[in-house]
Protein backbone atom coordinates (compact mmCIF):
# COMPACT_ATOMS: atom_id res chain seq x y z
CA UNK A 1 0.00 0.00 0.00
CA UNK A 2 1.41 3.80 -1.20
CA UNK A 3 0.72 6.71 0.74
CA UNK A 4 1.64 10.54 0.07
CA UNK A 5 1.11 13.00 2.32
CA UNK A 6 1.46 16.44 1.19
CA UNK A 7 2.42 19.44 3.72
CA UNK A 8 2.87 23.20 3.26
CA UNK A 9 0.10 24.72 2.13
CA UNK A 10 -1.39 28.02 3.36
CA UNK A 11 -2.59 31.44 2.91
CA UNK A 12 -0.13 34.10 1.21
CA UNK A 13 0.01 37.61 -0.36
CA UNK A 14 0.26 37.80 -4.04
CA UNK A 15 4.28 37.86 -4.80
CA UNK A 16 5.07 35.38 -2.41
CA UNK A 17 6.31 32.09 -1.89
CA UNK A 18 5.02 28.70 -0.69
CA UNK A 19 7.10 25.33 -0.51
CA UNK A 20 4.83 22.34 -0.46
CA UNK A 21 6.44 18.56 0.35
CA UNK A 22 4.71 15.14 -0.21
CA UNK A 23 6.75 12.14 1.39
CA UNK A 24 5.44 8.78 -0.37
CA UNK A 25 5.53 5.72 1.98
CA UNK A 26 5.17 2.15 1.59
CA UNK A 27 6.47 0.04 -1.39
CA UNK A 28 7.87 2.82 -3.86
CA UNK A 29 9.71 1.52 -6.96
CA UNK A 30 12.88 2.72 -8.15
CA UNK A 31 11.64 4.04 -11.27
CA UNK A 32 8.46 6.42 -10.99
CA UNK A 33 6.76 9.39 -11.55
CA UNK A 34 5.98 12.20 -8.57
CA UNK A 35 4.35 15.20 -9.60
CA UNK A 36 1.90 18.01 -8.70
CA UNK A 37 -1.45 18.40 -9.92
CA UNK A 38 -3.76 21.44 -8.80
CA UNK A 39 -7.88 21.92 -8.59
CA UNK A 40 -8.97 25.54 -8.72
CA UNK A 41 -13.05 25.64 -7.53
CA UNK A 42 -15.26 24.62 -10.57
CA UNK A 43 -12.84 23.70 -12.60
CA UNK A 44 -10.74 20.28 -13.75
CA UNK A 45 -7.53 19.25 -11.97
CA UNK A 46 -4.39 20.40 -14.10
CA UNK A 47 -0.84 19.13 -14.24
CA UNK A 48 1.05 21.40 -12.64
CA UNK A 49 5.02 19.93 -12.65
CA UNK A 50 6.46 16.18 -12.98
CA UNK A 51 9.52 14.84 -12.35
CA UNK A 52 10.22 11.18 -13.55
CA UNK A 53 13.05 9.85 -11.39
CA UNK A 54 15.71 9.54 -13.89
CA UNK A 55 14.33 12.20 -16.66
CA UNK A 56 13.58 15.34 -17.31
CA UNK A 57 11.01 17.79 -15.60
CA UNK A 58 7.81 19.17 -17.09
CA UNK A 59 5.14 21.95 -16.49
CA UNK A 60 2.49 23.35 -17.26
CA UNK A 61 3.43 26.86 -19.00
CA UNK A 62 1.66 29.23 -16.78
CA UNK A 63 3.69 28.05 -13.77
CA UNK A 64 7.21 27.89 -15.86
CA UNK A 65 9.82 30.35 -14.31
CA UNK A 66 7.98 30.94 -10.94
CA UNK A 67 8.10 27.24 -9.95
CA UNK A 68 10.58 24.20 -9.12
CA UNK A 69 9.71 20.67 -8.61
CA UNK A 70 12.34 18.82 -6.83
CA UNK A 71 12.56 15.79 -5.30
CA UNK A 72 14.78 13.36 -2.46
CA UNK A 73 14.47 9.99 -3.94
CA UNK A 74 16.33 8.50 -0.57
CA UNK A 75 13.20 10.17 1.41
CA UNK A 76 10.68 9.44 -1.92
CA UNK A 77 9.45 12.68 -0.94
CA UNK A 78 8.86 15.66 -3.94
CA UNK A 79 9.10 19.47 -3.56
CA UNK A 80 7.13 22.29 -5.33
CA UNK A 81 8.85 25.46 -4.97
CA UNK A 82 6.39 28.14 -5.27
CA UNK A 83 7.46 31.71 -5.53
CA UNK A 84 5.89 34.89 -7.36
CA UNK A 85 2.19 33.80 -6.69
CA UNK A 86 -1.00 34.77 -8.30
CA UNK A 87 -4.72 34.63 -7.33
CA UNK A 88 -4.77 32.26 -9.94
CA UNK A 89 -2.83 30.18 -8.25
CA UNK A 90 -5.17 29.67 -5.61
CA UNK A 91 -6.22 25.90 -5.61
CA UNK A 92 -5.79 22.40 -3.84
CA UNK A 93 -2.83 20.87 -4.74
CA UNK A 94 -2.40 17.37 -5.31
CA UNK A 95 0.82 15.22 -5.44
CA UNK A 96 1.09 12.36 -7.30
CA UNK A 97 3.13 9.63 -7.80
CA UNK A 98 2.72 6.85 -10.64
CA UNK A 99 4.86 3.87 -10.82
CA UNK A 100 3.84 0.89 -13.12
CA UNK A 101 0.37 0.65 -13.89
CA UNK A 102 -1.11 2.77 -10.75
CA UNK A 103 -1.46 6.18 -9.89
CA UNK A 104 -1.32 7.41 -6.10
CA UNK A 105 -3.03 10.75 -5.11
CA UNK A 106 -2.39 12.63 -1.71
CA UNK A 107 -5.22 13.78 0.21
CA UNK A 108 -4.75 17.43 -1.49
CA UNK A 109 -3.27 20.61 0.35
CA UNK A 110 -5.08 24.44 0.17
CA UNK A 111 -3.22 27.12 -1.21
CA UNK A 112 -4.95 30.77 -1.13
CA UNK A 113 -3.27 33.59 -3.14
CA UNK A 114 -4.80 36.65 -1.92
CA UNK A 115 -4.37 39.91 -3.88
Amino acid sequence: QVQLVESGGGLVQVGGSLRLSCAASGTIFTINVMGWYRQAPGKQRELVALMPSGGRTTYTDSVKGRFTISRDNGKNTVYLQMNTLKPEDTAVYYCNLQQGRYAYWGQGTQVTVSS
